[in-house]
């Protein structure tokens, strides 16, 4: 019984070595004889339930709040050390020293290497493993690192569940050159073909990550190439980083995945993984659906429009109420102005005296005449009985 089981054993570790090193001896690529769509049939992994990349519906993402902001370890302590670039006839790949690592996890992660994916068609063509809601970006970045915690190197961490943590990036392109970026693309000459391997200056690594390092979605998915380990602890950014539409050209035209000794030179593009059904895993997101919710360029346009619409329709709105308000206070002052040039005799007519009627000039005269003689009369009157008798002599 000891003996069956120590030979279970041996051939449970003579499986994984084995299955650890298929993709050496495999020649896989994305397209041809062993493209992406047989990989299961070479490398049975590759056709489980919990693959990536996968497509992120925003709608269906579950918010957890115990998902706290990542925190890279030593990425900006890249010291006097060369970094190695390489090309592996898939990607370039650059090795990345053991003091660099993810904070914000479960456990320690460190970091091992970081590598890029790219398509062929320029701009908005696609490139990009992850997708969010169905579109893709330009290209993408991955930060590998394993559980130094759990396990005591890469290729025993890479067939645990738990073993690996992969930040991913989304590229887009726009009008501005991405200097941190840069630091990979002005070597790629060095490393055009398949198994070349340059040294290059170190640079901080955490100037090619977004800004935002606390808004991403995580889940339990898969490496995006044979053997297609389901270890891995997914963190897709939300935040896109820019690079220019030249650096993307160079990107996507300068490196061949045949060997320099080949006679068919084959550029290396579309070096990316299309997205696996989701199954019955969950994408869970570090930030709340309305905080995240981006908008679309038509609803943008959309909203912009409405925006410069309701603007026109208040400033006719306001330019109708002063010119009713202007109108009226015109009005108010023609009726003050034609009131005040009235005469007061005739706004106060009815204090206006009558008009005497006028007598014949004959009866007139006579009442004249009367009263000057009953006047006379009436003096004379006065007069004698103020005059004193007359006294008889003797």
């Amino acid at each position: 019984m000891d003996s069956l089981g120590l030979f279970i054993l041996l051939m449970l570790l003579c499986f994984q070595w084995t299955a650890a090193h298929a993709a050496d001896e495999i020649p896989w690529t994305y397209k041809g004889l062993v493209g992406q769509t047989e990989w299961s049939d070479y490398f049975p992994e590759c056709g489980g339930t919990s693959q990536s990349p996968v497509d992120v519906v925003t709608t269906q993402t579950k918010y957890d709040p115990g998902l706290m902001p990542l925190t890279p370890l030593g990425y900006d302590q890249h010291g006097n050390r060369p970094f190695s670039l390489y090309n592996n006839g898939h990607t370039a790949v650059i090795e990345l020293p053991e003091w660099m690592g993810i904070g914000g996890l479960p456990w320690l992660f460190t970091a091992v290497q970081l590598h890029l994916h790219w398509g062929s068609g320029g701009p908005s063509q696609g490139g990009s493993e992850h997708t969010i809601n169905g579109l893709s970006a330009d290209a993408e970045l991955h930060v590998v690192h394993y559980n130094s915690e759990l396990y005591p190197n890469m290729s025993t961490a890479m067939m645990k569940r738990d073993g690996l943590a992969v930040l991913g990036i989304l590229i887009v392109t726009g009008e501005e050159t991405n200097l941190a970026f840069n630091n990979i693309l002005n070597y790629l000459s060095r490393i055009r073909h398949a198994d070349q391997k340059a040294f290059i200056p170190a640079f901080d690594v955490q100037s090619l990550l977004p800004k935002d390092l606390g808004r991403y979605y995580r889940y339990n998915g898969s490496l995006t190439t044979p053997p297609c380990y389901q270890s891995v602890i997914w963190s897709l950014f939300h935040e896109r980083v820019q690079i220019s539409k030249a650096q993307l050209l160079r990107l996507e035209t300068l490196l061949y995945s045949s060997k320099s000794d080949e006679p068919d030179r084959m550029l290396l593009q579309d070096n990316y993984r299309t997205t696996q059904p989701l199954n019955h895993r969950v994408v869970f997101s570090s930030f709340s659906a309305e905080s995240g919710k981006e908008l679309s360029s038509g609803e943008v346009t959309a909203i912009v429009i409405g925006v410069m619409c309701g603007c026109v329709g208040l400033a006719v709105i306001v330019r109708f109420i002063v010119k009713t308000i202007r109108f009226f206070t015109l009005l108010h002052l023609e009726t003050v102005a034609v009131n005040s040039s009235t005469s007061s005799w005739d706004v106060l007519h009815n204090n206006r005296p009558a008009p005497m009627p006028r007598l014949k000039e004959p009866e007139k005269a006579k009442e004249i005449k009367l009263d000057v003689a009953l006047n006379s009369a009436s003096v004379g009157e006065k007069k004698e009985e103020a005059s004193p008798s007359p006294q008889t002599e003797p």
